[in-house]
């Protein structure tokens, strides 16, 4: 992938993490622009920091959950498996470090995926891992 370095994007067994330098605000503008040109497009977008407040009076960091989908894997995925609809769409987090920056993880959909144990979805999560990895090279690089 363009360039990705340990520094800039970290792997963990379930997804992809990368940090920004920029507000909450910028940060989830450039996750979307991101994944729009991948193919994704955001279904649901939850302010944890303001349902937390709503709902608990809890005082938390700017704290973002988008559902990203791209409408043709997710085809794809539900004709081979309906059930696969429990695993859409993608999580993408974008949360507030406190320290001027912020950390956008996307969940890995081959890990994902293999909870279903159904080998017609590989080629599908494979194509959604390959996308969500561009997506977290394009906001690792530092001109962004």
């Amino acid at each position: 992938m363009m360039g990705r370095s340990e520094q800039d994007v970290e792997m963990t067994p379930y997804a992809f993490r990368t940090s920004m330098q920029m507000t909450h605000e910028l940060a989830v503008e450039q996750v979307k622009s991101a994944l729009a040109e991948q193919g994704y497009g955001v279904l649901t977008e939850i302010d944890m920091r303001k349902t937390l407040q709503t709902k608990l009076g809890a005082d938390f960091r700017n704290y973002s959950i988008l559902g990203a989908c791209n409408p043709p894997l997710a085809l794809e995925a539900l004709t081979a498996e309906l059930d696969v609809g429990l695993l859409l769409p993608c999580n993408v987090l974008v949360y507030d470090n406190g320290d001027g920056s912020c950390t956008v993880s996307i969940i890995d959909p081959l890990t994902m995926m293999d909870v279903a144990h159904n080998p017609d979805l590989a080629p599908v999560a494979s194509e959604a891992q390959a996308r969500l990895l561009r997506v977290i090279d394009t906001l690792a690089q530092p001109t962004r």
